[in-house]
C-alpha cells in the first residue's frame, strides 16, 4: 500500500494532458499521500487531524486506500480520533466493495458491527440534497485554495444545486461541466457530484492562477471561456455572462479572491509554471520519500 512519492510523481506527470489543455489537476493519489505523510511524520510533523482531513477528500474522490486508511484510523485509538468500530465499518465496506481485499478482512474482523456512514466526511453516492453538498464543498474547496463561499454560490447559479442538471450546450452537474472541460481535469464520471466539484474546482484553482485572483474575470472565464476573456481583456460583452458573473456577485461580494500556495506543499508539493503554458503542477519535493 506504500506507493510513495514515485506513483504520486507519475500520477502528476500524467494529468498533463496537452499544451492546449494547460492543466495538471490534483489527484486523489496525491492528497491520500500527503495524508499518509501527516499520519507517520514524515518530512512534516505528525498531525492526525490533517491526516484525517486529506484522507476524507481522498476518499470522497473514490481512493480505496483512503477509505481503508480511515477505517483504520477510526478503529485505533492513538490516531487521535474517536474510535468508532461503526464508522470503521462502513469505510472498510466503501473500500471492500471497490475490491480491496485488505478492508474486506478487516470487515470482517468486526463481525456483527453495523457499518455507519462518517458523519464529518460522508461519502453518500445516493443523489445528494442541498446540505450533503454543501458538506463536501466546504471539505473539498480549502484543499484547491478557493473559498466554499465563492463555489456555493457559483453552484446556486450554475446548477441550483441539482446534481443531475444538463444545459441545452451539454453542461453537466453541480458545476455545470462540459464534456471537454472534464476531459481536461481528468473527471472520469462527470455526474459523480464529488468528481464534478472537484473538477470544477481543478478549473476555478487554474483560472484563479491565471487571471490573479480577479473574480470578475474568473467567473467571466468559467462561463465564456478564458479565450474569450483574453480575447476582450475583460468581461465578454456577452449579455449572458454578464448577468452570470452580476448574480455570483452578489452572492459573493468579492472582487479579489486570494491566491495562496495550495495547502498541499505544505507536505513538500510545489506549484510549477511551465514555460508558455501557464500551467500550475504539482510534484512532490525531492527529499520527502518514506
Amino acid at each position: 500500500m506504500n506507493r510513495w512519492p514515485l506513483f504520486t510523481l507519475v500520477a502528476g506527470l500524467l494529468m498533463v494532458i496537452t499544451p492546449s489543455a494547460r492543466a495538471v489537476v490534483l489527484t486523489p493519489e496525491i492528497f491520500r499521500d500527503a495524508a499518509i505523510q501527516y499520519e507517520r511524520g514524515l518530512a512534516v510533523e505528525q498531525d492526525y487531524q490533517r491526516a484525517y482531513q486529506l484522507y476524507c477528500v481522498a476518499a470522497l474522490q473514490g481512493d480505496t486506500e483512503a477509505a481503508h486508511r480511515l477505517g483504520l484510523m477510526y478503529t485505533n485509538s492513538h490516531t487521535g480520533l474517536t474510535p468508532d468500530r461503526s464508522v470503521a465499518a462502513g469505510w472498510f465496506l466503501l473500500a471492500t466493495k471497490n475490491g480491496d481485499s485488505s478492508s474486506s478482512r478487516a470487515l470482517a474482523q468486526l463481525d456483527g458491527v453495523s457499518p455507519a456512514p462518517d458523519p464529518a466526511c460522508p461519502a453518500s453516492k445516493e443523489i445528494p440534497d442541498r446540505e450533503l453538498i454543501e458538506t463536501w464543498v466546504n471539505l473539498l474547496a480549502p484543499e484547491y485554495g478557493i473559498d466554499p463561499r465563492l463555489v456555493l454560490a457559483l453552484i446556486a447559479v450554475e446548477s441550483n444545486f441539482d446534481p443531475r442538471a444538463r444545459s441545452p450546450r451539454n453542461a453537466h452537474g453541480l458545476m455545470q461541466l462540459l464534456p471537454a472541460t472534464a476531459e481536461r481535469f481528468a473527471v472520469n464520471d462527470i455526474w459523480d457530484p464529488v468528481q464534478n466539484i472537484s473538477g470544477g474546482l481543478s478549473y476555478l484553482r487554474w483560472l484563479m492562477e491565471y487571471y490573479s485572483g480577479k473574480v470578475r474575470l474568473v467567473l467571466a472565464a468559467y462561463n465564456a471561456g478564458e479565450n474569450a476573456v483574453d480575447h476582450y481583456q475583460k468581461i465578454p460583452p456577452y449579455d449572458e455572462t454578464k448577468r452570470y458573473v452580476l448574480n455570483i456577485l452578489i452572492k459573493y461580494r468579492k472582487l479579489l479572491h486570494p491566491v495562496d500556495p495550495l495547502p498541499i506543499s505544505e507536505v513538500g508539493f510545489k506549484s510549477i509554471e511551465m514555460a508558455d503554458n501557464k500551467t500550475v503542477m504539482l510534484s512532490p519535493v525531492q527529499g520527502t520519500s518514506q
